[in-house]
């Protein structure tokens, strides 16, 4: 009887707080209506309610996923942009194509922890890297471009400078895209990445392998005329020994071998930084003797004129001597602060085409007409060999770079290309490189001699390689990926800019790869050795 009573007691006051509900729900509905707005109904309430529970939920994992990226980062990522989703939601991207949500859990702890097995470099390293690019041995070959360029050759200097930092700023503005906050968020990693992008959807492999034939064919032949300057430098320098020019690239091609255990880009720092020592040795022993002989300078023979059938072979070993584009998207994703990258790329090229500039002109006026493709074989038999040991130092340790970009492309494009790759990984599941893929490595070292050997045109192979691959990558590709993917938020001036380094770029590209090649038949057709 009690229990009886207790639930009608119950079920009035239910009813009297369900009429007071309706009635207020009324009465603010009404108030609103007056407003212009409209009440929810309370199907639409419990949707809301819905959302809100769902969008909780959200934002905790999120908080949660951050806390854990914060956790794993540490000292060292704090300030990465780029590398790995440890903004929050940064890895959604404008065109949907982000990773699934489980991406951002389990898989996401895992990458952030492979990102933090790799070592970064500070913005002084990636200097050195682009500086032992830019400030390669190949500026001993910048006198002769003078000889036959005058002035205008030292002007390209100075402009191929300016339009290779250029390019290679917006290269990198190229791997970045806005997400929906209006942040820049680095949504490709390197330079097939930008080109897959441009040719996408008709062709969205087109453009990677137009990019990877052009990166390893420019890596590969820098290698091999390392292997071959040294060859040369070191038979030059001792004439007396018996010893060949080819015994002399095998001699080297042993001292770098063991470049196939190169594993990250950090070990390559440290060749780069005594390889700019090496140079800067050559360059002070070189301008040394010029200025002893300051005197003599032939002032007058600096014209403006050029030998048009030389000069355009000229063009491709300047353009080659400021090749870096292809290192760039590694070296700004390895970096330590990615936000200083455009201030480590105006230094180096700034004190490139400083001591370029300074250089070829200072060792032109010392020679003038005597002027030798490379300007060590005019110097006196003790200090040319001086010169030489230094040089052939500097082309040893210029080698593991483009050999470990070289290596890293071709890892990627036919083993780590996830289903889609040729082989299987060449490396364990606890990150060691397997005995099939040191093999690997040590091939590709051997080839670089094979080819040193039997193709000895320096000078020519270096203007070939520069008015074809170089002139393509570093003019060409990055001004017109530049224009495709920014189009919509580019400015007049950054059009022309673009649009007018394409045309120039072809231009010097298809003269010097005519020359070039003419060059290289007439040296095979009559038994030309340099």
């Amino acid at each position: 009887m009690a229990t009886l009573i207790r639930s009608k007691i119950s079920n009035k006051l239910s009813n009297a707080a369900t009429t007071v509900t309706n009635k207020s729900q009324a009465k603010v509905s009404g108030m609103f209506a007056r407003m212009g707005f409209q009440a929810a109904t309370d199907e639409e309430a419990l949707g809301f309610a819905a959302c809100d529970d769902l969008d909780y939920d959200h934002r905790q994992g999120l908080q949660m996923d951050i806390l854990k990226n914060e956790e794993m980062a540490g000292e060292g990522g704090g300030d990465m942009v780029g590398d790995g989703n440890m903004e929050g939601d940064s890895h959604y991207q404008r065109d949907g194509t982000g990773p699934p949500p489980s991406a951002s859990k389990d898989g996401g702890i895992c990458n952030e922890l492979a990102s933090q097995d790799k070592p970064k470099i500070t913005a002084w390293e990636a200097g050195w890297n682009v500086t032992n690019a830019i400030q390669g041995m190949f500026v001993l070959g910048l006198p002769y471009a003078i000889l036959h360029g005058g002035y205008l050759g030292l002007f390209l200097i100075i402009f191929a400078a300016v339009v290779c930092c250029y390019t290679g700023k917006i290269l990198i503005a190229c791997l970045y895209e806005e997400n929906e906050d209006g942040q820049l968020v680095r949504v490709r990693d390197s330079y097939v990445d930008i080109a897959n992008a441009c040719c996408a959807p008709r062709f969205p492999a087109l453009g990677g392998h137009v990019v990877n034939v052009a990166q390893i064919i420019e890596l590969v032949m820098t290698c091999i005329l390392y292997v071959v300057v040294s060859g040369n430098l070191m038979y030059n320098s001792f004439p007396n020994l018996p010893v060949s020019q080819r015994s002399w690239a095998i001699i080297a091609t042993a001292v770098l071998l063991p470049c196939a255990f190169l594993k990250n880009l950090k070990a390559v720092s440290k060749f780069s930084l005594l390889c700019t020592l090496a140079h800067f040795v050559i360059n002070v022993l070189v301008i040394a003797y010029c200025l002893s002989r300051a005197r003599d300078w032939a002032w007058d023979k600096v014209k403006f004129y050029i030998d048009v059938k030389k000069f355009p072979i000229s063009i491709g070993i300047i353009v080659f001597s400021y090749t870096s584009q292809i290192f760039l998207p590694s070296l700004e994703g390895n970096m330590q602060k990615p936000s200083e990258f455009h201030c480590m790329m105006n230094w180096t090229h700034i004190a490139a085409c400083i001591l370029k500039g300074l250089f070829a002109l200072v060792a032109y006026l010392t020679w003038a007409d005597e002027t030798k493709e490379v300007i060590t074989d005019n110097l006196p038999p003790g200090i040319r060999a001086v010169v030489n040991i230094f040089l052939v130092a500097k082309a040893l340790l210029s080698y593991p770079l483009p050999f470990f970009a070289a290596v890293e492309v071709l890892e990627k494009t036919f083993f780590q290309d996830g289903g889609r790759a040729f082989f299987p990984d060449c490396y364990g599941g606890d990150g060691r490189l397997k005995s099939w893929g040191l093999s690997l490595r040590c091939a590709l070292v051997v080839f670089t001699m094979l080819m040193a050997i039997y193709v000895p045109h320096f000078a020519l192979l270096m203007g070939l390689t520069g008015s074809l691959t170089g002139a393509g990558l570093c003019f060409l590709l990055p001004s017109l990926f530049h224009l495709k993917l920014l189009w919509r938020k580019l400015l007049w001036h950054q059009v022309f800019f673009d649009v007018a380094i394409f045309v120039i770029g072809g231009i010097c590209s298809i003269s010097g790869f005519i020359h070039s090649m003419e060059g290289l038949i007439e040296a095979f057709k009559y038994n030309i050795h340099d």
